[in-house]
């Protein structure tokens, strides 16, 4: 009965989840006549194809830049910024020096600072070093992630053997060498979880550049749809492009997700073993 119970409320929870999304894909089938006047869990007349060709042509197809920013910002911005942290979090479970636990403790501290509430300080050091509506203004904080610190440094702790990295040392390895040709793949699971978070974090990420930006042409995903969706009172007709761009918008995280799940499944094998 306990499984039976349990099993019923993972179908109840799955379909919660899951019917926002459903929603999604029925209403970008649909023409615009159809979104208020028919049911909006049923199908009616298909046109998804051509909602996607206004999509792409509209306005000289400036949604396909905001999917190249958004690209650029988030799979750029979370490979570095999961570089930086396995670095750092390398660091600080492996090297002993004055402060290191105090270092740790402010990176805590992060963790616990929303980055909305950073927002307004970043826009102003920026526009002071005239880097404001550039790309940099949304990059550069992207790369900076004080949770993927302390998760590289847990799983370095757990994952990297100090036997292995003074065998390296003995055998002349120098400090970074060690690191990418030893620990870099040792926590290799916890870095492609670093890597989503980041990904995720940034593909959704609306405020910053809200705060940041101001031409069209530098926009990501999020911030061009929410863009049309307040001009829909003008023009109705946008309010099918913003909800087939939406769609559109969710393809690449389902799909980075679904290619990097195996690494996920590796890390969990690997934990139960030891």
């Amino acid at each position: 009965m306990s499984r039976t119970a349990v099993m019923a409320l993972m179908f109840v929870l799955a379909l919660y989840f899951l019917l926002p999304l459903y929603f999604l894909i029925v209403a970008a089938t649909k023409p615009q006549g159809d979104l208020a006047a028919t049911n909006g869990l049923v199908f009616s007349h298909f046109q998804l194809f051509d909602n996607l060709r206004t999509l792409f042509t509209f306005d000289d197809g400036i949604f396909v830049r905001w999917i190249l920013n958004t690209v650029v910002y988030a799979v750029l911005g979370a490979a570095v910024g999961t570089l930086i942290s396995a670095l750092c979090g390398y660091a600080l479970a492996k090297f002993r020096f004055r402060g290191r636990e105090f270092l740790f403790s402010v990176v805590l501290g992060g963790v616990l600072v929303p980055s909305t509430a950073l927002a307004l300080p970043l826009f102003l050091l920026f526009s002071q070093v005239g880097l404001v509506n550039t790309y940099l203004a949304v990059f550069l904080p992207s790369i900076v992630s004080p949770f993927g610190v302390y998760l590289a440094r847990i799983f370095a702790n757990a994952a990297v053997p100090q036997e292995l990295i003074e065998s390296a040392r003995l055998d002349g390895a120098g400090e970074f060498r060690t690191f990418f040709s030893v620990s870099f793949k040792l926590m290799s699971p916890a870095l492609v979880t670093i890597f989503l978070f980041q990904f995720v974090g940034i593909w959704n990420n609306f405020f910053l550049p809200m705060v940041m930006l101001q031409k069209e042409s530098l926009f990501p995903i999020t911030l061009g749809l929410f863009t049309w969706n307040g001009q829909t009172a003008r023009s109705p007709l946008l309010q099918e492009s913003v909800i087939t761009g939406s769609l559109v918008s969710i393809v690449p995280v389902i799909v980075v997700f679904v290619l990097l799940q195996r690494f996920w499944r590796t890390g969990l094998a690997a934990g139960s073993l030891k």
